[in-house]
């Protein structure tokens, strides 16, 4: 989270955030095992206001929108068929990482709401790394916090970001 001390300060960020100029890293806890180690999935998505969900839909869909993320598996646990994955997103869309993963059948653990295991159990989805432009200096900014392994994150143990 970031906060600004002044107005300017803070149009300007929020400029950054319009123009996409945010870098986000994500680390999740996806179901099963992923078919390959690295990839790319762009998948068009629609958002229901009246539900407050989003579906991946076909391109010529009225209304959806072009979503773009980037994953790497870091790891998987066989005995608990769960991957640790790091997430790129190049574009900023409604739910778009639960979505994305959920359409290929590996939701995210504890996502009750796009069809996760773990009911009960908090989404394993934890931004880690943000970069941005300090809004006065235009200095490179870059802030990580790694979620603590317990629960859920205690598979994350041996994994270097």
């Amino acid at each position: 989270m970031i906060f600004a001390k002044t107005s300017k300060a803070a149009a300007r960020l929020s400029n950054q955030v319009r123009e996409k100029q945010f870098q986000k890293k994500y680390l999740v806890i996806a179901n099963g095992k992923m078919e390959q180690p690295k990839g790319t999935l762009q998948d068009y998505l629609l958002k229901n206001e009246k539900n407050n969900i989003s579906k991946v839909v076909k391109k010529e869909t009225k209304n959806s929108k072009l979503a773009i993320l980037d994953y790497e598996v870091l790891k998987y646990d066989e005995k608990i068929n769960l991957s640790v994955l790091k997430i790129n997103l190049h574009t900023g869309r409604h739910h778009q990482i639960r979505v994305q993963l959920s359409s290929i059948d590996h939701s995210i653990y504890g996502d009750q709401k796009y069809g996760g295991r773990g009911h009960g159990k908090q989404i394993a989805l934890w931004a880690y790394n943000l970069k941005i432009h300090h809004p006065i200096t235009n200095e490179v900014m870059e802030f990580k916090c790694l979620p603590e392994k317990i629960g859920s994150w205690k598979i994350i143990e041996g994994i270097e970001l």
